[in-house]
């Protein structure tokens, strides 16, 4: 969508384009109410501000909606269509690497609760794969720090790439 129309639908039709980003109701309200915004880049400003901090409900709220690392959604939600662009660096033919991301999966959501989330957009499965490993030393407070920073970076890279100038 370009950022003009992003400017200018309805409250309901801008709020469609900004879930998928991430489905945190403060979030998407913020940058809907906000319009319109002068450029791309004043949007993705305003948009990482109002990202800061999720609270840990909308971080909950939010991992609702992911994947584990290695699953590729086959709904055709928006979405869907995103998570499934950003893993491609993930191959599930390659049963090694399959494998150790799942027993990491296991071992993460054993420790912490939840599903383990990667802005994955730009990496390598190997590299997701020693994220995951090295994470799984960090306590539940460091953790939920990085959890909420991935969110807001998955957040950024989703809008940047539904929104034109």
């Amino acid at each position: 969508m370009k950022l003009a129309e992003f400017n200018s639908v309805e409250p309901s039709r801008a709020r469609d384009v900004l879930k998928p980003c991430i489905d945190v109701g403060r979030w998407v309200e913020a940058v809907t109410a906000a319009r319109p915004f002068p450029s791309k880049a004043s949007l993705l400003e305003f948009a990482s501000q109002a990202a800061e901090p999720f609270t840990p409900a909308e971080v909950e709220a939010a991992l609702a909606h992911h994947p584990r690392i290695g699953d590729r959604p086959t709904a055709s939600t928006a979405e869907a269509s995103m998570s499934r662009s950003e893993q491609a660096g993930v191959d599930p033919s390659d049963s090694g690497v399959a494998e150790a991301l799942a027993r990491g999966n296991r071992d993460y959501e054993e420790k912490f609760g939840r599903v383990f989330l990667i802005r994955a957009a730009g990496r390598t499965a190997p590299e997701i794969l020693a994220a995951l490993e090295s994470r799984l030393s960090n306590s539940p407070s460091e953790e939920d720090t990085i959890v909420a920073q991935q969110l807001r970076e998955i957040a950024l890279l989703r809008l940047e790439g539904v929104i034109s100038e």
